[in-house]
């Protein structure tokens, strides 16, 4: 019998500000409820339908009278908003320190000792939109041959080179320069390879994005399968983001909807273990550009793609569906916001529409996934298994 946990994270959906959210500049966050609110009802029924608009009320959505998961709102214990620190709670570590961040871009002295390193003068060095700082940059880098070095309000060092005048795999081996380099007081979550195309005025971003966060400070749930024999099988940046730490096998993806294809695929196989994916579309294409119609209409083919993965679930399957943090659209800011995230869990042996309240760390689903996988506990989280097991 082969059991297993699939894990979709819809990278910064989340459900509404947490309390410490002004501590972050976020009091008013929710960006699910309010895309659904701006573009007049987001269409999610399958959404609905497993319960989603029963978690909180969300402007315009239903709640459902019998939902078909069970449902509930976790809170992130660790300091921060980022997508490693989500991530790695989801997976069961819990950060007391959040990730330095560099609002006034990285000290000169470490830019210097960079240049030194890679051979190559850098320009920017400020916190910024991706997509803006190329366009507002990309041509002295053309002339140039200077890698365009920006942050954000999230803890990251991202530099962004046309694939025509700095190679992939030169870009690469530049980021993995920095990763080295930060350390200590600068040791951001991610150093992120942002390669463009195209000229002036009409630049755009590849697929060809590539993460290298640090190492997971300590052992992960993810760790724990694999010592056991089982397989942990990453869909899209979750390699990147534990730094293939507790990874068995991993698969990139394009765009959203090839992450769903390929975690099909993987529901498909037979194995035991974990499958892991994230969905990064929400947070890069839409969250991070302020784009509601667009968030929306991602949350729309999600949606609708549902039924496919319910479909290919195997009797023992148990499927989770939540987010890292949240990346309001509608608001005037462009970073990650302090927010809850949603957790449906589905099963077709498992309860139906138990209310599994507000849990006080994404760890719980880590906790879970080790009762459930029978491998070794974290000592962090509790796990909601026996409130859902059994059917109903």
């Amino acid at each position: 019998m082969n059991k297993r946990i699939i894990v979709i994270v819809l990278d910064s959906v989340g459900i509404g500000e947490m309390p410490d959210a002004w501590e972050y500049g976020d009091q008013g966050s929710n960006t699910l409820g309010n895309t659904s609110e701006k573009v007049g009802g987001i269409r999610i029924p399958n959404l609905v339908n497993l319960g989603i608009a029963n978690i909180t009320d969300i402007p315009l959505l239903p709640s459902s009278p019998k939902p078909e998961a069970n449902y509930g709102k976790m809170q992130e214990a660790s300091k921060g908003k980022d997508t490693t620190t989500g991530h790695w709670e989801l997976a069961g570590i819990i950060l007391d320190k959040s990730f330095p961040t560099f609002p006034n871009g990285f000290p000169q002295d470490f830019i210097k000792e960079f240049e030194k390193k890679i051979g190559r003068k850098v320009i920017g060095n400020e916190v910024a939109s991706g997509t803006e700082i190329i366009e507002r940059l990309g041509p002295d880098h053309l002339k140039t041959g200077s890698p365009i070095v920006y942050t954000s309000a999230d803890s990251v060092f991202q530099i962004a080179a046309h694939e025509e005048i700095i190679p992939l795999e030169d870009l690469l081996d530049i980021c993995k320069t920095a990763r080295n380099m930060l350390i200590g007081e600068l040791m951001v979550s991610r150093v992120i390879a942002r390669p463009f195309i195209g000229r002036a005025g009409s630049f755009q971003r590849t697929a060809n994005r590539h993460d290298f966060s640090i190492k997971p400070i300590r052992r992960t749930v993810l760790d724990s399968i694999v010592d056991n024999n089982l397989t942990v099988a990453a869909v899209g940046k979750i390699n990147d983001i534990f730094a293939g730490q507790g990874i068995s096998e991993y698969i990139p993806t394009k765009n959203n909807m090839d992450g769903v294809d390929k975690t099909i695929k993987y529901i498909e196989r037979n194995f035991s273990g974990m499958i892991f994916t994230n969905l990064v579309d929400f947070d890069t294409l839409y969250g991070h550009r302020n784009n509601v119609e667009g968030y929306a209409k991602a949350l729309e083919e999600f949606d609708s793609r549902i039924p496919e993965i319910l479909d290919v679930l195997k009797p023992e399957d148990i499927l989770i569906i939540t987010s890292d943090h949240g990346c309001d659209p509608t608001t005037s800011s462009t970073d990650h916001s302090r927010e809850y995230v949603p957790l449906l869990v589905y099963g077709k042996k498992l309860k139906k529409g138990i209310n599994l309240g507000l849990r006080k760390t994404f760890a719980d689903v880590a906790a879970t996934i080790a009762e459930y996988l029978e491998v070794e506990r974290l000592h962090v989280g509790e796990s909601f298994l026996n409130n859902i097991k059994g059917v109903s």
